[in-house]
């Protein structure tokens, strides 16, 4: 069902894939937008129990997206050096393949954007945290991606380093 990777010895195994997922900031979430054009969009995540969870408003084309195609793709860049002289760069990256759909079971959506906040704020206090998510509750949408098919790859040159 999913495309071999052609290049083997660049291939990152599923626990290096995982730990990119586990640190990475930022990704871009594709869907399929608009006429059947494609929509990529920089989202942040938190990525639990292999799945993947992003928040958002309760409307706009993300979610009419979703709405009508539960195909997604997600990608998370951990390294893109350039090296100039080599007219190259050395990266590391994860694509996850999956099925998306908008989060309806409350408690659920509590437990994903606990995991979000504390993600990108582990010293906050609970309180402050509660605070902030309830305030913005109503209008809080929770998605979560539940991967299919996960590959990871780096160049050669960082391949190589392993060996």
């Amino acid at each position: 069902m999913f495309r071999e990777m052609r290049r083997k010895k660049q291939i990152l195994s599923e626990k290096e894939c995982v730990e990119i997922l586990e640190k990475g900031a930022a990704g871009v979430l594709a869907l399929l937008g608009d006429n059947d054009y494609p929509y990529a969009v920089p989202i942040s995540y938190v990525y639990y129990n292999s799945k993947l969870f992003f928040h958002g408003a309760k409307n706009g084309h993300k979610i009419d997206a979703i709405k009508k195609c539960s195909k997604a793709s997600f990608c998370v860049i951990d390294q893109d050096h350039i090296v100039p002289e080599e007219y190259t760069t050395y990266f590391r990256s994860v694509i996850a393949f999956g099925k998306i759909h908008i989060m309806e079971d409350e408690t659920e959506m509590k437990n994903a954007i606990e995991r979000l906040a504390v993600k990108y704020y582990p010293t906050d206090t609970e309180t402050n945290r509660n605070t902030a998510i309830n305030r913005e509750w109503k209008p809080l949408c929770m998605m979560e991606l539940d991967i299919d098919h996960l590959s990871g790859k780096e160049a050669i040159e960082l391949a190589k380093t392993k060996q």
